[in-house]
């Protein structure tokens, strides 16, 4: 059996009108994650299972999208990741960094920061109960999660780590222009074969080649090294898994904070389980990636929830 031989060749792009103008798998993930938790929220809210009226359902996912989801895991990439790696005069240099989404991506840990402060807020302005809130939203918050894992693997970015031996792993060719990998020492091997078939290669265009010309694929296929897809193991784990759990629980017992504590209890499991596959995207922590690191804090927040006692007014 030949393992490994999967050259992953998805375009990220779906439709481009333009060089600006080009709708992107990557947002349409996200605008699917935000319609399942509307419709799903909603069914909640009729039932009579959810603190939110139905009726305002569609503001609260728009606020939180906007000043949790976007605000909170962009703010948290440039913090976690970006200034770690590129220093503070990175982001001085051009404040408007913090909104270019493009460059670099968002953190999915900022983003549970932002919607915890922001449901926090709206909590308290309502006079909700936090954890009520929270229930509601962490049940179907993985759907989210799952849609973007989903986008990450289009995209070919947070690849695993090397390895050999499994039928299921890939090769991975923005590994080529990623700092720090093996690749990295067959990046010009790589440029050099593909040239030979296509002379208009070089290290701006290749990938766009490779996915072009099945040739220049054949040719760069041997540079490359077989990888997990750590991707889809994030995107079953912390997508599908964990909605199924968070869904049943949800319904099926009126505590208070229980969904919410499972929610960052499992979450944080499931994350640091699959960062022992996950290529480290930034320098580790002491022994831990980043993603493991900051998920203990996670761990903390789920069992402050999880204490808790009080069944649901519903």
């Amino acid at each position: 059996m030949i393992f490994g031989t999967y050259v992953h060749d998805l375009n990220p792009v779906l439709l481009k009108i333009t060089e600006a103008i080009q709708l992107r798998w990557y947002g349409l993930a996200y605008l699917a994650g935000f319609m399942a938790g509307f419709y799903l929220l909603k069914h909640l809210s009729g039932k009579g299972r959810w603190v939110v009226a139905a009726d305002k359902v569609s503001d609260f996912i728009t606020y939180a999208a906007i000043f949790g989801v976007f605000l909170g895991g962009r703010i948290g990439y440039v913090l976690f990741y970006m200034i770690p790696e590129k220093g503070i005069g990175y982001v001085l240099s051009d404040p408007l960094t913090i909104i270019k989404v493009w460059d670099g991506g968002m953190a999915s840990h900022g983003g549970f920061l932002g919607l915890m402060v922001y449901c926090w807020y709206y909590a308290r302005k309502q006079e909700f109960s936090w954890a009520d809130l929270g229930d509601g939203l962490c049940a179907v918050a993985p759907l989210g999660l799952f849609f973007g894992r989903m986008a990450n693997f289009i995209n070919g970015e947070l690849f695993g780590r090397v390895a050999e031996g499994h039928a299921w792993l890939m090769k991975f060719p923005s590994a080529l222009f990623t700092r720090g990998l093996a690749e990295v020492d067959s990046q010009q091997d790589a440029l050099m074969a593909a040239a030979q078939v296509d002379p208009a290669v070089n290290s701006e265009n290749l990938i766009a080649q490779m996915r072009a010309n099945p040739a220049v694929e054949s040719a760069v296929e041997p540079f490359l090294l077989a990888r997990h897809p750590s991707q889809l193991y994030e995107a079953i784990l912390e997508g599908l898994v964990l909605f199924v759990i968070l869904w049943w629980v949800k319904n099926h017992s009126k505590r208070r904070g229980l969904v919410t504590g499972l929610f960052f209890v499992l979450y944080a499991v499931f994350r640091t389980f699959v960062e022992a596959f996950r290529e480290p995207d930034s320098e580790m922590i002491l022994m831990f990636t980043k993603g493991q690191f900051y998920s203990l804090f996670m761990v903390l927040i789920g069992i402050g929830f999880l204490c808790m006692k009080q069944p649901r007014k519903e």
